[in-house]
């Protein structure tokens, strides 16, 4: 056995999370016809889940992120870049 600290990246399974339900969100909404964007902004702005579409388990993915969380990765992202 090692007596090594070992680190584990936590916050980048999060984030992979994020970004992995957000482009599936993105997607499915795309696929339907509507401009992800603004379905996207709208829920994030008022939390109707009628915002996002159902196919593809779209507004279940979505349910399970949190909203705060994700609007912080948003953000920090877009001040980093």
């Amino acid at each position: 056995m090692d007596d090594k600290t070992m680190l584990f990246p936590i916050g980048n399974d999060k984030e992979s999370n994020l970004r992995r339900v957000l482009f599936g969100v993105y997607q499915a909404l795309a696929e339907k016809g509507y401009n992800p964007i603004s379905q996207i902004v709208g829920y994030l702005l008022s939390g109707d889940p009628t915002y996002i579409t159902n196919y593809k388990n779209a507004r279940t993915d979505m349910a399970k992120i949190d909203r705060d969380e994700l609007l912080q990765t948003l953000i920090k992202f877009y001040l980093s870049n």
